[in-house]
């Protein structure tokens, strides 16, 4: 088995458009899942986007994941729910949330933070700020984090790559299950597909340690 890609949209984009390159992006080969983050829209976009391209992905067998809004997550038929912020924010959402959907975090700061985290039963977690400036390399502490959790816990971990395709196989080094894509193929010169297929097959080339039963 190998590390698999982990679709991330980017923060802003006009839908037409996009859904358009995601078409494109899903004919590049495998990809394990898609979150869809829009930070700065309000509920009536979100619920738009998710419309249009919750069925886009899941018809080529991608798991879709909303970020931090459950109602959305229902109505769309997504997935699942990626939260981004706190541990109370988390507990309070796995209270009542569906053990048929998937949910994730991200946003944890310290490894104790994430231990906590881990602990509620998500998942995954999430290693890398989406709202920080990314550069061609993934961040250190992303990497650090993928690297000791890999080696530690059996709850998969996500690791977000930088802007540049070759990343990929920086964040696949730390062992990772998944690694987080944005920009690298968004914004990639030859589009989306090509930036799938090399990807792949810079994931292909990394092997996931065995989990002993």
């Amino acid at each position: 088995m190998h590390p698999r890609l982990y679709l991330v949209t980017p923060p802003t984009f006009d839908l037409d458009e996009f859904e358009g390159q995601l078409k494109q992006a899903l004919e590049g080969g495998d990809i394990a899942s898609l979150l869809i983050t829009m930070p700065d829209a309000n509920e009536g976009e979100l619920q738009a986007a998710a419309k249009r391209l919750v069925p886009l992905a899941q018809a080529k067998e991608v798991a879709v994941l909303i970020e931090n809004n459950t109602q959305i997550m229902g109505r769309s038929g997504a997935d699942g729910l990626h939260v981004s912020g706190s541990d109370a924010t988390l507990e309070d959402i796995m209270q009542s949330f569906p053990e048929d959907r998937i949910i994730g975090h991200a946003g944890v700061k310290t490894r104790h933070d994430a231990m906590v985290v881990a602990s509620m039963g998500v998942d995954y977690m999430f290693f890398g700020l989406l709202s920080l400036k990314q550069e061609e390399e993934p961040h250190r502490k992303s990497l650090d984090f993928g690297s000791w959790w890999s080696e530690v816990f059996e709850t998969p971990c996500v690791v977000l790559a930088g802007t540049s395709v070759s990343s990929v196989d920086t964040a696949a080094q730390t062992g990772a299950e998944f690694v987080a894509v944005r920009e690298a193929v968004w914004n990639h010169p030859e589009g989306p597909k090509v930036a799938v297929e090399q990807a792949n097959a810079i994931l292909s080339t990394h092997n996931l340690a065995e989990v002993e039963d």
